[in-house]
């Protein structure tokens, strides 16, 4: 299909650099930015998301920051559906739209589309008592066996989508992959999809220095007045389960800090082996972070 309208993805790990580049490109080609970090959504949580304040976002426009809020959890099959609606709305007036993201999910779910996730209370149930009496472990053995792909990229730590993976799997006798592209969305617009890779070590530095400035800007502060909702599915996450163990009495600061890092550092691991594994896209690789050096790669790429 030919067509003068792009949408450009930019994904990456946490700290990789997105923001700043998406900007850039958004800047650049005079146009909006849909975030994809599931996180963002959420108006309570800003510091432990790393979400981009109004300096960092520069007068673009992002959909998709703080427009939830964290009692109203937004599934992937929800922000397809919502952003595509964005879609069609700002491209009547543009040819470039920015999409930026480190949720590989949800940046399927708007470039290819999903199906609903099948539901059966009963098999919900069975599951749920299963995981009270016996734990995790055997789901995700489970997951393991049946879904292997989508095993080594999901979160261990999120039961959530975990337990509800196996119950549509249970469900429909497929894999979670199969079941999520309900088939290949044809598009009035062209979509074109960069992966920012910065090297192993240098992405741990990163992501080790952005902790450090998270917790002098407030994230202990931000995560004690969250508290009280610490059990609520989007607060179980990153950053803020480790200080709610903290303040729990479970854990002391310090150690909280350490596996802030190391979490992270896995989840961007994660990332990485999703991004590389489950999408088409021109990686680019880089060991400084020169956001303009980065800028300059991408509009060589458009001939600008």
């Amino acid at each position: 299909m030919t067509t003068d309208k792009k949408l450009i993805v930019i994904q990456g790990p946490t700290a990789s650099g997105k923001t700043a580049l998406g900007v850039s490109l958004a800047k650049h080609f005079n146009t909006v930015i849909i975030s994809a970090d599931s996180r963002q959504f959420y108006k309570e949580m800003a510091i432990g998301t790393a979400k981009p304040d109004l300096k960092e976002m520069d007068g673009i426009i992002h959909h998709f920051i703080d427009s939830h809020s964290i009692a109203e959890p937004i599934s992937a099959f929800q922000f397809g559906m919502e952003a595509n609606q964005i879609l069609k709305e700002e491209f009547k007036s543009k040819s470039v739209i920015i999409v930026v993201g480190g949720s590989g999910l949800y940046i399927e779910a708007l470039c290819k589309g999903f199906d609903e996730i099948p539901h059966d209370s009963k098999i919900q149930n069975e599951i749920i008592m299963d995981y009270e009496k016996n734990g995790l472990q055997s789901f995700l053995d489970e997951l393991k066996k049946k879904d292997p792909v989508f095993y080594d990229s999901v979160d261990k730590k999120n039961t959530h989508r975990i337990l509800r993976s196996i119950e549509a799997i249970r469900i429909t006798n497929k894999k979670i992959s199969d079941l999520r592209i309900s088939s290949k969305k044809q598009h009035d617009y062209q979509v074109i999809t960069y992966t920012l890779m910065p090297e192993r070590q240098f992405l741990y530095q990163l992501i080790n220095k952005r902790v450090d400035i998270m917790m002098q800007n407030g994230l202990f502060e931000e995560a004690k007045n969250l508290f009280e909702f610490r059990d609520l599915r989007t607060l179980k996450t990153v950053g803020y389960q480790e200080i709610f163990d903290h303040l729990e009495g479970n854990i002391s600061l310090d150690k909280a800090i350490e596996l802030i890092k190391q979490h992270t550092r896995n989840f961007a691991k994660r990332q990485c082996t999703w991004f590389l594994n489950r999408t088409k896209s021109k990686v680019i690789n880089f060991t400084e972070k020169n956001n303009q050096k980065l800028l300059e790669t991408l509009l060589a790429d458009f001939n600008y």
